[in-house]
């Protein structure tokens, strides 16, 4: 066990903390509950930053790091569907979910196959992700109907089209494995 995995291991341990100050009673929930899920952003960037320059990267946090982020996102935004409880929310929050889900199973397959690497995190992956991770912070800081949840849902439909873009270029680069008869 090293920092990075600690720090990995640190943001599934924040999700619950995490409901829980999502639903307490009090105005300053928002407020905490974005700055909690704003620090998981960070101990995501932190971790993944720490492996590389400390050489700490191991098979364990290879594992977790992406597990942990998207169970994150997934419960902040099924958070925010209900707490929002509008069309305009729900349809590019199920679109990243969606493809979170799509993504995972066709890196897994892919690694079954000893492709792994056809799929890996492209740059448009980490631009999207950035906006995600600021959509999500400003949506849970700022209830519904004000004027910064407005552009914090602006900004969701970013990430919900850099999702879409970054899914097709991952099932591009995988279209060879998928259909190896018209390839």
């Amino acid at each position: 066990m090293n920092l990075p995995n600690l720090l990995t291991l640190s943001r599934i341990i924040m999700i619950p903390v995490f409901v829980a100050v999502f639903y307490f009673p009090v105005d300053w929930s928002y407020m905490v509950s974005a700055a909690i899920f704003a620090l998981a952003a960070v101990t995501d960037w932190l971790d993944g930053y720490l492996a590389r320059k400390l050489d700490q990267s191991t098979p364990f946090g290879a594992f977790l790091d992406p597990v942990a982020d998207k169970l994150m996102v997934a419960v902040a935004l099924a958070l925010l569907i209900q707490e929002y409880s509008a069309i305009l929310l729900t349809i590019p929050a199920t679109v990243i979910i969606g493809r979170e889900i799509v993504i995972s199973a066709l890196r897994e397959w892919m690694a079954e196959i000893g492709s792994r690497g056809s799929v890996a995190v492209s740059y448009i992956g980490k631009i999207k992700t950035t906006a995600q991770m600021a959509s999500i912070v400003g949506l849970l800081a700022f209830p519904p109907g004000q004027f910064l949840s407005d552009v914090a849902v602006g900004l969701l439909y970013i990430a919900a089209i850099l999702t879409l873009w970054s899914m097709g270029l991952y099932l591009k680069a995988a279209w060879p494995d998928l259909f190896p008869e018209e390839a």
